[in-house]
């Protein structure tokens, strides 16, 4: 294959010129493994980009899929629906104890579409002066412009600015580097109450929502919030009318041990964003599914314009919503979450073991199958490294060698494995991940 094609064809948040140097490309998958065209096989330690809850190389997915291209690929989204997507949303919103949905690509156009929703709901309901959305510095919402705009990363604002008016962001529950100096449980869950002191500063009746990641993992930080959080959010976003978005495109199908982190939080929103795991990565597919409450806002007779204003060329489409209906009835059918929990347990064992051994590891988090490490240089005064000492490069890169593929942010690693994984496969994953921390241990 011709080098150059390494410069010109673009992969996301990759400098390519770098990349042509050492090209990273797959060729399949099989289970919780993907192999290189190097003949190299890696555990797949990041279920592809948190997609691939079900493993690779799904007989029943592709079959599944199969069967519907045979029959229908595409029907036309702005007149009509389709056998498959209207029996995937009657399960879907089962699963999910929702009452509506509205089906997408991918999960940015997710949150840009809960977030339209919600200002079109408020307008429809008596309150046209809403619009303010309100979400955390270091989450990640999905890089369309009005997602880029919510997220909370200055790298990933900064070359796109000035985005969409009406963003605020505060900051995230982050108890390991809690920005008020307080110790949790004692603090109070300051980090909460702001939000209600953002609302009424900046006029409650101009607030649409509120967009959080439940769980954040993005370049700027992997957060695990307190369990209050949540419960105290949805609170006071009852108490102004304000609504409560979830973006679940990473936490959602199984990833915390339930089926969503609502249900992990015992906390319902209004929005619910979802994607990446809804389809296994067999297919591109997201979701914006939402109450009864915000379903019976825009019902009307036609001429009214109380519909949705919004859509997408492959909402609804058949062969994406057969395989996220053939997904969801292996997470289901194979007691995927349960076996992802329990999994997760068995890591997150392993990694408090990795921090009594090495004096590096600042802190270990997580939930469910996701579960992460954060690295210091000096653990009494949580100092991390600096860039002189790109300490997340080296286990990177001696884990990669070894076979093993992870999330790596600036100062902390993540582990998200399919949920299908085994407690030997689990085993060997963190057998890799110790002898990697042993290398870059020699290095430091």
């Amino acid at each position: 294959m011709a080098k150059d094609i390494y410069s010109r064809s673009f992969i996301p948040f990759a400098q390519m010129e770098e990349f042509g140097r050492d090209p990273f490309v797959i060729t399949r998958g099989d289970g919780v493994r993907i192999f290189d065209d190097r003949g190299n096989s890696y555990i797949d330690g990041l279920s592809g980009v948190f997609v691939v809850g079900i493993g690779h190389g799904n007989r029943r997915v592709i079959d599944a899929m199969y069967r519907q291209m045979q029959e229908l690929c595409f029907h036309p989204s702005m007149h009509s629906s389709n056998p498959a997507a209207l029996q995937y949303a009657k399960d879907l919103l089962e699963f999910a104890r929702m009452d509506g949905v509205f089906f997408l690509s991918g999960g940015s156009e997710a949150t840009e579409t809960g977030m339209k929703m919600a200002r079109q709901y408020h307008r429809q309901t008596g309150s046209p002066l809403k619009y303010k959305v309100l979400a955390t510095y270091g989450s990640f919402h999905g890089c369309t412009a009005g997602a880029t705009a919510a997220s909370g990363g200055p790298e990933r604002r900064t070359p796109y600015e000035p985005l969409t008016v009406g963003v605020i962001h505060l900051y995230p529950p982050y108890c390991y580097r809690c920005p008020f100096d307080q110790e949790y449980p004692g603090c109070g869950i300051t980090c909460a109450k702001l939000v209600e002191y953002t609302i009424k500063n900046e006029d409650p009746d101009t607030v649409s929502a509120i967009i959080l990641n439940p769980v954040m993992i993005s370049s700027a930080g992997f957060i695990v919030p307190p369990a209050e959080f949540h419960q105290m959010v949805r609170t006071i976003c009852d108490r102004y009318n304000v609504l409560l978005i979830y973006d679940e495109v990473i936490t959602g199908f199984g990833r915390l041990g339930e089926p969503f982190a609502a249900d992990y939080f015992q906390v319902r929103p209004d929005i619910l964003c979802c994607g990446k795991g809804m389809s296994g990565g067999y297919a591109p597919l997201a979701a914006a599914l939402f109450t009864e409450a915000i379903r019976q806002a825009f019902a009307g007779k036609a001429g009214d314009r109380r519909e949705f204003h919004h859509g997408h060329t492959y909402t609804g489409n058949p062969v994406a919503c057969a395989a996220g209906h053939a997904v969801l009835k292996e997470i289901e059918e194979r007691n995927a979450i349960a076996n992802g929990r329990g999994m997760g347990e068995r890591i997150r064992v392993r990694l408090e073991a990795f921090k009594e051994r090495f004096p590096f590891i600042g802190d270990v988090r997580g939930i469910g199958l996701l579960q992460g490490m954060e690295f210091v240089q000096d653990r009494e005064r949580k100092e991390p490294f600096g860039p002189d000492t790109p300490i997340v490069k080296l286990i990177d890169q001696a884990a990669r060698k070894r076979g093993l593929i992870m999330r790596c942010g600036p100062d902390y690693i993540a582990l998200a494995p399919p949920l299908i994984i085994t407690s030997s496969e689990v085993d060997e994953m963190l057998d890799i991940l110790e002898d990697s921390l042993v290398e870059a241990a020699g290095k430091l």
